[in-house]
């Protein structure tokens, strides 16, 4: 039972001392287990290990490579993963005077009397003046939520998480972008749920790929995101979306509706094409702060207590005080302001994009704050993501996002939005020259 472990400590080992270099592709399974003298089913176990350990990585048609680093993980998009000099992993939008225009909300909060309220636990229903201020913030032009169909959560990730918890069972399986938020990865493992990964064109998710997956075994839910997908920037046009909800409707499937990067837009929310079945979720940490944040879900009208009821177990609920603030950042037109500020700086970041990697395969959105670079060989993710790292640069690997660990592309994913901007003018300008100089 363990002689497929022992072989893949073998192989580890030798990855570790470097014996077995970045990008080096292993032998094919049936080689490694005529050298070895093992059954074929042996071998195929091993190589299974060292994918799970993170050490290589599979590509049907392609073979087994040894990866550049571990494998990323969905928290290097949250948090600091990286001392490089320049983070283009990270992908939180700033503009000047941010903080001073935050601080002069938190003037009145301060006030005993209303810091003793905003210190009281906080439900996951919020308060009435919540609901109202985060229906009002989250509108569109053809969109606008009951606030009593408003929940808060943390984050927009424990939005995500409790919502995914209160539709899908153990076991369940979830339709999702071929790529995809990495974070949902992560979350799925830990609920035990399956994502299959749904095929997508320039449009957005191919419908019959989601009808397909679902005759292959019932899909309890959709994760989806039709506005400025991450990472590819790809926005699922008006037409689409009717197509997909009406097989959504027809199949009788709820969707999870990420909108977390559509405050740079006005486009209307897939929501608007499904209402009874769609779960909007979306936060403040890309339109305010990363700090202080708040995570909503907009749930269907019978969702509420259930979803309401996966907050509290899921210990997801919003604090209190983050809330107060919230309010008030939205009432005093804070929130307006630094989103007008970060979808200026947004398509500026954009402009540096289009000038630093002219010539080469960058898929983005003018409106968006990060960019998709579809490599070119020799280069392959994981060596590019080294030797982006090599020169001080972090970038994302396009495999982090794959939901299918045997179909990861040969790509990269740049945050252009929390380096500075002289920082990241210098990053591409780099990036570029390393890519150029292996053609």
């Amino acid at each position: 039972m363990n002689d497929y472990r022992r072989l893949a400590d073998r192989i580890a080992d030798d990855i570790t001392a470097g014996r077995l270099k970045p990008g080096e592709r292993l032998p094919p399974q049936r080689v490694f287990a005529r050298r070895r003298g093992i059954a074929g089913s042996t071998a195929g176990r091993v190589y299974a290990e060292l994918v799970r350990r993170g050490l290589v990585v599979g590509e049907v048609g392609r073979g087994t490579f040894v990866r550049a680093a571990p494998a990323a993980s969905g928290r290097a998009l949250v948090e600091a993963a990286t001392a490089a000099p320049v983070n283009l992993e990270l992908n939180y939008p700033s503009v000047p005077g941010e903080s001073e225009l935050l601080a002069a909300t938190f003037g009145p909060l301060l006030r005993p009397d209303v810091l003793a309220e905003a210190l009281r636990p906080a439900a996951a229903t919020g308060t009435p003046a919540a609901r109202e201020a985060a229906a009002a913030l989250l509108a569109t032009p053809g969109w606008r939520p009951a606030p009593d169909r408003v929940l808060f959560t943390g984050s927009g990730r424990q939005s995500i998480a409790a919502t995914l918890a209160s539709l899908v069972r153990p076991g369940g399986r979830v339709g999702a972008e071929a790529l995809t938020y990495p974070v949902v990865k992560e979350i799925a493992a830990r609920l035990g749920i399956t994502l299959v990964p749904l095929a997508t064109d320039e449009e957005g998710p191919r419908p019959e790929s989601v009808a397909a997956a679902h005759r292959t075994a019932p899909l309890a839910a959709l994760y989806l995101q039709p506005t400025l997908h991450n990472p590819t920037s790809v926005t699922t046009s008006p037409e689409r979306r009717h197509q997909l909800a009406r097989i959504a409707v027809d199949l009788n499937i709820p969707v999870v509706e990420d909108r977390i990067w559509s405050f740079l837009t006005d486009d209307d929310p897939f929501a608007a094409h499904a209402p009874g079945l769609t779960h909007v979720v979306d936060s403040l940490s890309k339109r305010v702060a990363p700090g202080l944040t708040v995570g909503f879900a907009v749930v269907p009208e019978d969702r509420v207590e259930a979803v309401a009821g996966a907050v509290r177990s899921g210990g997801w609920s919003a604090g209190r005080f983050a809330v107060e603030a919230a309010v008030r950042w939205i009432g005093d037109g804070t929130v307006r302001r630094l989103v007008a500020a970060k979808r200026a700086d947004a398509a500026h970041r954009q402009r540096i994009v289009g000038e630093e990697l002219r010539g080469f395969t960058v898929r983005s959105d003018p409106r968006t704050c990060f960019a998709w670079w579809e490599l070119s060989a020799p280069w392959r993710a994981d060596t590019f993501t080294a030797a982006a790292a090599a020169h001080g640069i972090a970038v994302t690997p396009g495999p982090a996002f794959a939901v299918d660990p045997n179909r990861t592309p040969d790509a990269i994913r740049l945050g252009l939005a929390s380096a500075p901007e002289p920082d990241l003018r210098r990053a591409l300008r780099t990036l570029a020259g390393v890519a150029r100089a292996a053609r």
